[in-house]
C-alpha cells in the first residue's frame, strides 16, 4: 500500500491518495478496511475508489458523486488494470463545486506519477 498524505488543500479541504494490487471486489474491500484501520483515514468525508479488474471496472463514490468514475477514466487511459486507487477527502466546511473534480484527478495523476 502506497500513501501519499496531504496532497492538495483548498478552502479548508484535504486530499490524500493510496493505492495498491488489488485483484478482486473482495481485495478492494480488504484494502479500504485495512486503510481505515488507520484513525485519519477511517474519519475522513470520503475515500474514493475505483480500480479495473481485467476490463471489468469497479468502483465506490462513498459520497463524492461522479469521483469513482474519474478514476476510472484515468485507469483506463494509463492501462493499468489489478491495482486500486483510493482519493480521501476531508471536508473543510466549504464548498469546492466543481474544483473537487480537478483535485481528484490531480490527486490520481499525482499518485501515477510517484508510485510506479
Amino acid at each position: 500500500m502506497r500513501i501519499f498524505d496531504g496532497i492538495i488543500r483548498d478552502r479548508g479541504s484535504k486530499y490524500s491518495v493510496s493505492g495498491g494490487p488489488c485483484n478482486s471486489a473482495v481485495e478492494a474491500k480488504a484494502f479500504i478496511k485495512q486503510l481505515c484501520r488507520k484513525k485519519k483515514f477511517a474519519k475522513a468525508t470520503h475515500n474514493s475508489w475505483a480500480f479495473l479488474y481485467g476490463d471489468l471496472p469497479l468502483k465506490n463514490d462513498d459520497g463524492e458523486a461522479g469521483a469513482g468514475m474519474i478514476i476510472i477514466r484515468m485507469l483506463e487511459r494509463e492501462k493499468l488494470h489489478n491495482h486500486i486507487i483510493v482519493v480521501t477527502r476531508w471536508y473543510g466546511g466549504k464548498n469546492l463545486g466543481g474544483d473537487r473534480f480537478r483535485h481528484v484527478q490531480n490527486a490520481v495523476r499525482h499518485y501515477l506519477d510517484n508510485a510506479f
